[in-house]
């Protein structure tokens, strides 16, 4: 009796904070990550960044205004600076700026996606963690009901104590069992929390999604978010090499202004020249190798999101389909496991089977339905993970 009140005791202080928690299902998860999320912000701050880099790229260089005054005639000086911007430089360094805030778009939707993805892992965990915690109070209470059988068998004389001793035993081991899978779910739930962006050390949600078979995958097709954001990185670093290299010369600037003070030539005298800044001291080798260097390094990313993505591809596709696989075989299973654990109990009922074998039989039937939530929850997870991988990039509208 006590395990009975006990169990009952764990169920029920285990359910009582779920009264008041808001019901979510998993397409509420996944827009609340996206919406709330802390990691989001990164991204977005990397593309306003971008953005930045772009309006700087764009900016004209602003004119130089000179005054000066010498003891000869003319006297007075006043001239202006105008820097020329030549447009094949200019062309240059604007496209470059405009690929990273390409590139950085392409990652802020690679963000997004991993956020969602997060969310919808999670909240699969949490439900599967849901499922083995009725699977486990289910196994619990018919232990506890097979340990009064066994007590009632015993007083009419058909039992031995060492019968009770060991059906007392299983019965002790599925309710710590119970409680132990009750503490995974409130920990599934409570990451589900953090994902979503709730602060609160109380439980606010619950997870109301059914555990069934996983939707169809979309199998990618076409270059992922990562592979896409590492090629555009790859072709503005590029621009940008081939900017430094064609800056060595500085940039040329136009001089204009009046000169006034000579007795000889009285009022305001024109002055025009052009300066031209001489590679002699420094010939733009450091911005060459750093920018060198960057393209390099962005070629070295590139490969690595490459062989990355086709990695992770081929793993999720290989995982769905043994899950799925195996799905099918645990249903077949499940079916088989829970008719013998009715016959083993019909036939020990009527003096026919020991109660050992009672115990295998239940025991096997809880292996078999446990293995039937993992395989479905790992289905559910790379399904969810190629859904990302097929994500196709958005068209930006660079501004």
């Amino acid at each position: 009796m006590r395990f009975r009140i006990a169990l009952i005791a764990a169920c029920a202080v285990r359910a009582a904070p779920m009264i008041a928690q808001a019901p979510i299902t998993r397409a509420d998860a996944v827009n609340t990550a996206i919406e709330r999320g802390p990691r989001l912000a990164v991204a977005r701050a990397d593309t306003a960044v971008a953005t930045a880099a772009l309006l700087t790229a764009r900016a004209l260089p602003n004119p130089t205004l000179n005054a000066a005054y010498s003891a000869a005639v003319p006297n007075h000086h006043l001239t202006v600076d105008v820097p020329i911007d030549f447009p094949w430089l200019r062309q240059l360094r604007v496209r470059s700026a405009q690929l990273g805030v390409q590139a950085a778009q392409y990652r802020y939707q690679f963000a997004r996606a991993m956020i969602a993805l997060d969310a919808d892992t999670t909240y699969t965990r949490a439900i599967a963690s849901r499922e083995r915690v009725a699977l486990s109070r289910r196994n619990a209470l018919d232990a506890d009901s097979l340990l009064h059988m066994v007590e009632r068998r015993r007083d009419a004389g058909d039992a031995s104590d060492m019968d009770v001793e060991l059906a007392r035993v299983n019965a002790g081991q599925q309710a710590n069992i119970a409680t132990s899978d009750s503490l995974t779910w409130l920990s599934a739930l409570l990451d589900l929390q953090a994902v979503l962006g709730l602060a609160g050390r109380q439980l606010e949600i619950r997870a109301v999604d059914s555990l069934t078979a996983p939707p169809e995958a979309v199998m990618p097709t076409q270059a992922t978010l990562s592979e896409a954001a590492a090629g555009v990185s790859l072709e503005s670093a590029g621009l940008t090499s081939q900017l430094q290299r064609r800056s060595v010369w500085s940039s040329f600037t136009v001089i204009a202004g009046f000169e006034q003070g000579d007795p000889g030539q009285p009022g305001l005298l024109p002055t025009v020249g052009i300066g031209v800044g001489l590679p002699i001291f420094n010939r733009n080798r450091g911005p060459i190798a750093q920018a060198d260097a960057e393209r390099a390094r962005a070629a070295a990313d590139l490969l690595l999101a490459q062989v990355e993505a086709r990695n992770q591809i081929a793993h999720a596709s290989r995982e769905r389909e043994n899950a799925l696989a195996r799905v099918a075989r645990d249903r077949i299973v499940v079916a088989s496991a829970e008719r013998v654990v009715a016959m083993s109990l019909t036939a020990y009922r009527e003096g026919a089977s020991s109660l050992p074998n009672v115990l295998q039989a239940q025991r096997t039937a809880r292996d078999v339905l446990a293995q039937y939530i993992d395989d479905l929850a790992l289905a559910w997870i790379a399904t969810a993970e190629l859904r990302v991988l097929a994500t196709p990039p958005s068209p930006s509208t660079l501004p």
